[in-house]
């Protein structure tokens, strides 16, 4: 096809979308870390006048910048960007929570007739949205840190024993990940009820319907993810990355908040205290990482099956995108 074709096709495509903003449309881009997610949003946004809404648990804390790799400042004020750096890592903060906010940013960028860009690393953020999200029970402080503390001195087959013990064996063989065999303990302990009982009984109705939204998962090859995650690691571990963490270890807050839990803050953490070498240290963050991308792709390939795949490898820009036709 000729390329002015193509080109004048792409961008009445585009106008097509921007007239569209009224029709409540969303779109989502979910992805493991370091598949290039925020700068696709940002050409998103520059093509269809759009305002990017947070999507990743760690982007939300105003004290970690470098080792979240939130978007720049001067990205952030080229185009809108929402709920990002809202939170001191003093703060724990809920998924119902985000859906709260996410919805109201949603919202307001469809009043301002913008196109809602929707991006990050957090599925179960994108599963609340898109399929609607159990409200949760308070778990008083008591409970959460010996929940925590079991965690850490258990760790996941810890955590499924006292899970079993308890009467959760549902919880404690069909969840892997400890963040949420954690939460899972802390609902147990707390209201005598396992957790899948309290999903069933309050879950709510979708926030955003299948069909108002454009869903896309980033699904690079893995060696490709690597080298980036690799790079990613040195980025953390540079001048600006250490003084980050730096200043948060001197507030001295708990080791069980979720920010403190956040890759990079305990590996730079050593690094600063001399406890390991700079090639340890990126060697630790890089292993990190890709530990938690593979928990992300296994996360989006058995919970979001359906959402549409991308491969980011060769580059993606607007035209890889279908966008509401």
């Amino acid at each position: 096809m000729d390329t002015k074709v193509a080109t004048e096709d792409m961008e009445a495509s585009l106008e097509g979308c921007r007239r569209r903003t009224e029709d409540e449309r969303v779109i989502l881009i979910a992805g493991p870390t370091a598949s290039g997610k925020s700068a696709l949003a940002l050409e998103l946004a520059r093509k269809l006048d759009g305002v990017i809404i947070n999507a990743d648990s760690m982007q939300l804390y105003e004290d970690l910048r470098v080792v979240s790799a939130r978007p720049s400042a001067e990205e952030e004020t080229e185009v809108p960007h929402r709920l990002y750096g809202v939170l001191s890592a003093s703060t724990a903060f809920s998924t119902g929570e985000w859906l709260r906010q996410a919805t109201e940013e949603i919202e307001a960028a469809r009043m301002a007739g913008k196109m809602p860009i929707l991006v990050g690393g957090t599925g179960l953020y994108f599963k609340g949205l898109t399929e609607g999200f159990a409200e949760m029970p308070a778990i008083a402080d008591d409970v959460r840190h010996k929940a925590r503390d079991l965690a850490d001195a258990g760790g996941v087959e810890g955590l499924r024993s006292a899970l079993v013990d308890m009467g959760d064996g549902e919880a404690a063989f069909g969840l892997n990940d400890p963040q949420r065999l954690t939460r899972a303990l802390e609902v147990l302990m707390a209201t005598g009820k396992p957790l899948s009982v309290w999903q069933r009984e309050a879950q709510s109705a979708p926030l955003l319907p299948e069909a108002m939204c454009q869903r896309y998962v980033l699904a690079p090859p893995r060696p490709w993810l690597h080298e980036r995650i690799e790079q990613r690691a040195r980025m953390m571990l540079s001048q600006e990355g250490c003084e980050e963490i730096r200043a948060l270890l001197a507030k001295n807050f708990s080791s069980k908040l979720p920010a403190m839990r956040a890759i990079g803050v305990a590996e730079i953490g050593a690094y600063l205290n001399g406890e390991c070498d700079y090639q340890e240290t990126v060697h630790r963050l890089t292993v990190a990482t890709r530990q938690y991308a593979k928990r992300q792709e296994t996360w989006f390939r058995n919970q979001m099956g359906d959402w549409q795949r991308i491969d980011p490898s060769n580059g993606i820009s607007t035209q890889d995108f279908q966008l509401f036709h």
